[in-house]
């Protein structure tokens, strides 16, 4: 009887490994861990107006494939010595994917991309690339979807987002307040900036919530408010990168007692949701920062090694190497031209 009380549309419960032992297992070094706190430090000063670079975040919509995310990285790692004088490039590191109904949701949820739903493997894979990342210097930004997730890999992030979908959660703007590293607010699917200005103002302040310890143990948690956090521009019904669009957002971010600081992120409604149009909008952006613009501060791309994006095939032998699964890319040639332009842009 008590079957059909609680549970009653759970298949299966498995237990995995607690944060903690993970952590054990898959560590990193004293190095890795001053890298991530410098690029942390980093991304506060551009946020705050003390380093005059701008922040590039760029990589794939999502992370499926390892060896093509490491090669991807390194490729950045390169880059960056070339433009380090005036961009700072963080690496889009995205382990988990919003549906609007249902479909493949990122590395930790499916690691095989079968449906197999290997959590446990997903978290290990995910873990292991962070470490790799943050041993080699290279800073990473995610997404934060699942509020159990941060207590696995948040140790090695130095930027955070949250999608359009989750901005007005309760729930991501409680976990966010108790985030370590700055956090992006994206606006509402409809273009709604409203929502983001009150997650941002919610992240800032002192919270209380429910979630899990390192030890996996349901815990209450008082945060202090998150400081660092911001808006992101990501369009809606209209794209909301130009220069109205972005005074309007300067204007509600005024009125609201807030930094006048702003992240916008070249994919998603902004392309019209077409990736062959985030040289566009960067163009757009070249002009805006060129015409003495200062609120402008981050821009987001959506980039792989090769352009486009395919289906998930069940043979995965078959699938194209360093092309997404998910929103279509920029190729790695096309990411070279639009940093290098936003590089001398800068130096102008």
């Amino acid at each position: 009887m008590t079957s059909q009380i609680h549970n009653k549309n759970i298949e299966i419960e498995s237990v995995i490994t607690s944060p903690i032992d993970l952590k054990k297992i898959i560590s990193v070094s004293e190095q890795g861990k001053e890298n991530i706190l410098s690029s942390r430090k980093t991304v506060e000063d551009i946020f705050l107006g003390n380093d005059g670079r701008l922040i590039v975040i760029v990589g794939p919509c999502s992370i499926h494939d390892i060896k093509a995310a490491k090669e991807y990285a390194l490729k950045l790692q390169s880059l960056q010595k070339e433009v380090k004088n005036s961009i700072y490039i963080i690496m889009r590191v995205y382990f988990e994917k919003p549906r609007t109904t249902v479909g493949w949701k990122g590395l930790i949820s499916d690691p095989d991309m079968d449906n197999s739903l290997d959590v446990e493997k997903g978290l290990r894979q995910g873990r292991e690339l962070l470490v790799w990342l943050a041993e080699e210097g290279i800073p990473t930004g995610t997404e934060a979807l699942n509020p159990i997730t941060p207590q696995y890999l948040a140790d090695l992030i130095s930027w955070c987002a949250i999608g359009a979908r989750t901005t007005e959660s309760q729930t991501h703007r409680e976990m966010s307040s108790g985030l370590s590293m700055p956090v992006g607010f994206k606006n509402g699917t409809d273009g709604n900036l409203t929502m983001a200005i009150n997650a941002i103002k919610a992240c800032s302040s002192k919270q209380s919530f429910l979630g899990i310890n390192d030890k996996g143990q349901i815990s209450t948690f008082k945060a202090k408010g998150n400081k660092s956090s911001h808006i992101i521009l990501r369009g809606g019904a209209q794209p909301n990168y130009n220069k109205d669009a972005v005074a309007n957002c300067e204007k509600l971010l005024k009125e609201n007692g807030l930094s006048e600081r702003i992240m916008i992120d070249c994919s998603h409604d902004n392309s019209n949701q077409d990736y062959r149009n985030q040289g566009k909008v960067v163009e757009d952006i070249n002009s805006q920062l060129l015409s003495g613009n200062k609120s402008i501060f981050g821009v987001m791309l959506e980039s792989n090694l090769f352009s486009g994006k395919q289906k998930i095939l069940e043979n995965k032998n078959d699938m194209q190497y360093g092309v997404s699964v998910t929103d279509g890319c920029i190729d790695w040639k096309e990411t070279e031209e639009v940093i290098r332009g936003l590089s001398k842009t800068i130096l102008m």
